[in-house]
C-alpha cells in the first residue's frame, strides 16, 4: 500500500487490535488470548506485533514520513490530564511540544502523537482500559499474549546486551529521523523543572536524515519507558499531587494561573485544587496490572545492571560512554523511582487485607533486591539465606531509603490486621522477613537512617543545590546539574523530594517501629498456638468421629463453641507449612532488630497463661478493670478474626436453655410438658432412690441429678433458696427431640422390621439397649468396682 492509505488506515488498525479507549471495542483482547487455549490465535498475534514484525514494519514506515495522530488528553492518566486541562505541562518530557488545541467546534484537548509513541500509548493503556473483557476460561496472567509482547518490547528496546536493533529504513542508507519539535499553541508553564533534551545535542546541528543512530536508539528506548510508567504507575490521589508540590513550583503555578485569568478572563481562576479534584480518577489497579510492573522493574533491574564497568580515567568515560550506557546509569532513579513509590503506597493503604496482595509484595520486594539480577552470580554455598549483600549495593539501599523503610512500615501496619493463622499470610510475613533479613542489609538500611539524620552542616549553596536536583521521572535525555559527592545529602534529597520538606521521619530501627514489630511477634506467637489448637481439635474429631459415636443420644454440641478456621478444611500439611513461616519470620524478625531471648521468652509466657487449664483456647486480650474484663483492640480484632474467643458456655438449667438447631422445637416443648408431670409426680421416689448407697443409687445419682448444677446452687449468692428451685433428682426427655436420635431410632425400627420384630418388641430392645448404656457409664463416671458389690 502507500504511505498515504497506510496512514489513513493506521489508527483504524491499532484500534482494532488494541481496542478502544473506552472500553467498547474489545479489539484482539491479547490479555486473555494464551496459547494453551488459542494456539493459532496466539502464534499469529505474537507474529504480527512482535518488535521485528509487520506492524513494527508499518510503525517505521509511516515514522519516515514524520506523520502525527491524535489521541485525547481525557483517556490519560488522571494527575495528567489535570494538569494539562489546568494549562499546566508535566514534567516529563514525553508532553512536550504535543499538547493540540481544538480547532473551532473541537471537543478537547489532544496530543499530537508519531506512529512509533501512538502505538505504544494504545499497546500500554490497554492494560488499564480493557478491565471488562469476557472471560470465557481461567487466564494465567504471566502467560497471556499481552504479558509476552510487554516482555519481548523490553528486551528489544531495552537490551541487556549489546545495543538496540535499527529500525528499517525505507530511504537507503539513511535513518528514520526523530521527532521534531512543534510548537505548542498556547504558552504552557512546567511544574517541573524543564529541561533540554541531551537529544537534541546529538542531532540540533545534523541533518534529520543522517541523524546519528546512537540517538535514534535512545530515543526509542526513552519513549518506550515513558509510556509505560506514565500508563501504568502515574496514578494517585489528589492529597498526593498537592505533596509532590514544592513550594518553588506552586508559586510559579500561582504567578502564571494569575496572569493567564487577568489576560482573557478578567477574573480569579478557578481553584487549582478544584480542578484537580474534579479531574481525579478512582484508581484500582488489578493483579494483573501489578505482575505486568514487576515485569517491568525486574527488567529494568537487569538493565541498570548490565552498565559497562566506567573506565579509570574520567575524560575517557566523557568521550567513550554511549547514549545508550549513559541510560543504562540513570534508568531507575530518573524513570521509575518516584511513581513506583507513590504506586506502591497506593497499593499498601487500599489493597485488600487478602492473599491477593502477595503480587504487590513480589513487585516490592524485587524491586528492594537489585543484586538478584546482576549478571555476576553470587557463590554456591550449602545454606542461600547466609548469603550477604554485597556493600557495593550501599549506594541503592540509601537512595531508595524510603523504599525500604516506610514501606516496611506499611507492611507491618497490614501484617497486625491480618489472620497470620492462614498459610497464605504467613507465608507473606515470611517472604518479607526473610528479605530483610538478609546478612548486611540492615546495617545498610541502618546507615542510611543515619545519614538522613545527620545535622545539616552550614553550606551556603545546599537549599540551592537542593531544588536543583533533576526531577525523578524526567528524561534522562535532559541536562544534569554538578555531580553531588555529599552522601548524606544525596539521602536528604531523595527523602525530601519524595515527601515533601515538612515530611517527618519515621526511623525503621527506632522505638515506635521496634514496638509494632513486637506485636507483631507476638500475634505470630499467638497465631502458631491458634494453629496448634485447631491441629488438636482436628485431630480430636477425626479420632471420635466413628460409627457408633454418631448414634449417642446425648448431644455433644449442647455446650461446645468452637469457632473454625479455613486450616479446618485445609488439612494437617498447610497446618504444618503455617507453623514453619511464622517459626523462621519470628527467628528472622529476631536477627534484623536483634531481638533478645528474655523478650521472646516473655511473649511465648504471657500467651501461654491466656490458655485454659487444656491449654488449647485463647481468651482474647483483656484488661482487669473493677467492672471485670475489658476488650483491649488488639482483643477485639482477635475476635473480629477468629483468632480467639471467650469460652461461652451455658451454665444454667439444661432443661431451659434455648431450643438448637438440631433439635425439633415442637417436642422439646411437649417433652419439657411431659417430664415436668413426671418429675412432680414421683419427685419423693427419685429422691429416695438417688439416696441408697448401693448401684442402684449410683445409677440414679448419675443419671437423674446434675452434679455440677447442684454444686453451683450450693455456693451461689444469687439462688440461696434451693427449695424454690428444682434442683432435686429429675428425669430429663430433651434427648428425644434431637434430630440424631430421632434418625436413630428410625434406623432401628426400620432394621428391626426387616427381622420382623413389632413395635413392642423392638421397644424393648431399645429399652435394654439404653439400660446397658447407662450402666456402662455408671462404671466409668460413678467409680463402681465390681469387687465392692
Amino acid at each position: 500500500f502507500s504511505l498515504k492509505e497506510l496512514h489513513g488506515i493506521f489508527p483504524w488498525l491499532v484500534e482494532s487490535i488494541f481496542g478502544s479507549l473506552d472500553g467498547i471495542i474489545v479489539g484482539w483482547n491479547l490479555r486473555c488470548l494464551q496459547g494453551r487455549t488459542n494456539p493459532t490465535e496466539y502464534a499469529a498475534a505474537l507474529d504480527f506485533l512482535d518488535p521485528s514484525g509487520p506492524m513494527m514494519k508499518l510503525v517505521y514506515k509511516l515514522q519516515a514520513e514524520e506523520y502525527r495522530y491524535d489521541f485525547p488528553v481525557s483517556y490519560l492518566p488522571g494527575p495528567v490530564k489535570a494538569s494539562i486541562q489546568e494549562q499546566v505541562l508535566p514534567e516529563c518530557s514525553l508532553y512536550h511540544n504535543k499538547v493540540q488545541f481544538p480547532s473551532s467546534g473541537g471537543l478537547g484537548l489532544n496530543l499530537a502523537l508519531n506512529p512509533f509513541e501512538y502505538y505504544m500509548f494504545y499497546f500500554a493503556i490497554s492494560l488499564i482500559t480493557q478491565k471488562n473483557s469476557p472471560v470465557t476460561h481461567h487466564v494465567s496472567p504471566s502467560n497471556s499474549a499481552y504479558f509476552i509482547l510487554v516482555d519481548a518490547y523490553l528486551k528489544c528496546f531495552l537490551p541487556t546486551e549489546g545495543n538496540v536493533l535499527s529500525p528499517p529504513s525505507s530511504n537507503p542508507g539513511g535513518a528514520i529521523p526523530s521527532p521534531t519539535p512543534r510548537s505548542p499553541a498556547v504558552p504552557f508553564t512546567s511544574y517541573g523543572m524543564h529541561h533540554t533534551s541531551l537529544l537534541k545535542r546529538h542531532i540540533a546541528h545534523q541533518p534529520s536524515v543522517n541523524a546519528d543512530p546512537a540517538s535514534q536508539e535512545i530515543w526509542r528506548s526513552e519513549t518506550l519507558l515513558q509510556i509505560f510508567v506514565e500508563m501504568w504507575l502515574h496514578h494517585y490521589s489528589l492529597e498526593m499531587y498537592q505533596k509532590m508540590q514544592s513550594p518553588h513550583v506552586k508559586l510559579e503555578v500561582l504567578h502564571y494561573r494569575l496572569s493567564i485569568s487577568s489576560k482573557h478572563h478578567g477574573s480569579p481562576a478557578q481553584s487549582s485544587y478544584q480542578a484537580l479534584h474534579a479531574y481525579q480518577e478512582s484508581f484500582k489497579p488489578t493483579e494483573e496490572h501489578v505482575l505486568v510492573v514487576r515485569l517491568l522493574v525486574k527488567h529494568l533491574h537487569a538493565f541498570s545492571n548490565s552498565l559497562k564497568p566506567e573506565p579509570l580515567s574520567p575524560s575517557a568515560h566523557s568521550h567513550t560512554a554511549s547514549p545508550l550506557e549513559e541510560f543504562k546509569r540513570v534508568v531507575i532513579p530518573r524513570f521509575v523511582q518516584e511513581k513506583l513509590y507513590i504506586f506502591l503506597q497506593h497499593c499498601f493503604g487500599h489493597w485488600p487485607l487478602d492473599a491477593s496482595f502477595r503480587a504487590v509484595l513480589e513487585m516490592w520486594l524485587s524491586y528492594l533486591q537489585p543484586w538478584r539480577y546482576a549478571p555476576e552470580k553470587p557463590p554456591q554455598s550449602t545454606e542461600p539465606l547466609l548469603r550477604s549483600v554485597s556493600e557495593k549495593w550501599a549506594a541503592f539501599v540509601q537512595e531508595n531509603l524510603l523504599m525500604y523503610t516506610k514501606l516496611f512500615v506499611g507492611f507491618l501496619n497490614r501484617a497486625l490486621r491480618t489472620d497470620l493463622v492462614s498459610p497464605k499470610n504467613a507465608l507473606m510475613v515470611f517472604r518479607v522477613a526473610k528479605v530483610f533479613a538478609q546478612p548486611n542489609l540492615a546495617e545498610m538500611i541502618l546507615k542510611g537512617e543515619q545519614l538522613f539524620l545527620e545535622p545539616e552542616l552550614v553550606i551556603p549553596h545546599r537549599q540551592h543545590r537542593l531544588f536543583m536536583t533533576p526531577t525523578l521521572g524526567g528524561s534522562f535525555l535532559s541536562s544534569w546539574p554538578p555531580t553531588i559527592t555529599d552522601a548524606s545529602f544525596k539521602v536528604k534529597s531523595h527523602v525530601y523530594s519524595l515527601e515533601g520538606q515538612d515530611f517527618q521521619y519515621k526511623q525503621m530501627f527506632g522505638t515506635e517501629v521496634r514496638n509494632l514489630v513486637l506485636k507483631l511477634a507476638q500475634l505470630i506467637c499467638q497465631a502458631q498456638q491458634t494453629a496448634k489448637s485447631i491441629s488438636d481439635h482436628s485431630a480430636e474429631t477425626m479420632a471420635s468421629q466413628s460409627f457408633f459415636s454418631w448414634f449417642r443420644f446425648t448431644p455433644s454440641e449442647m455446650n461446645g463453641s468452637y469457632i473454625g478456621n479455613d486450616l479446618d478444611e485445609i488439612g494437617q500439611d498447610s497446618i504444618k507449612k503455617t507453623d514453619e513461616y511464622l517459626e523462621k519470620a519470628l527467628e528472622y524478625l529476631c536477627q534484623i532488630f536483634k531481638l533478645n531471648e528474655a523478650q521472646l521468652t516473655q511473649m511465648m509466657m504471657k500467651c501461654g497463661t491466656a490458655q485454659d487449664e487444656n491449654g488449647k483456647k485463647q481468651l482474647p486480650d483483656c484488661i482487669e478493670s473493677e467492672d471485670g474484663l475489658i476488650l483491649t483492640p488488639l482483643g477485639r480484632y482477635q475476635i473480629i478474626n477468629g483468632l480467639r474467643r471467650f469460652e461461652l458456655q451455658y451454665q444454667g438449667d439444661t432443661e431451659l436453655q434455648p431450643i438448637r438447631s438440631y433439635e425439633n422445637a415442637a417436642l422439646v416443648r411437649l417433652l419439657f410438658r411431659l417430664s415436668s408431670v413426671l418429675n412432680e409426680r414421683f419427685a419423693d421416689q427419685m429422691d429416695v432412690l438417688c439416696s441408697r448407697e448401693d448401684f442402684v443409687g449410683r445409677l440414679c445419682r448419675y443419671h437423674l441429678t446434675n452434679p455440677h448444677l447442684i454444686q453451683k446452687t450450693r455456693y451461689s449468692p444469687v439462688a440461696k433458696d434451693r427449695t424454690s428451685q428444682n434442683w432435686g433428682p429429675r428425669i430429663s426427655l430433651r434427648f428425644l427431640a434431637s434430630y440424631r436420635t430421632l434418625f436413630s431410632l428410625l434406623m432401628i425400627y426400620l432394621i428391626a422390621s426387616w427381622f420382623y420384630i413389632g413395635p413392642v418388641g423392638c421397644t424393648f430392645i431399645i429399652l435394654i439397649g439404653y439400660f446397658l448404656y447407662a450402666v456402662i457409664m455408671t462404671f466409668f463416671f460413678e467409680g463402681w468396682k465390681p469387687h465392692e458389690h
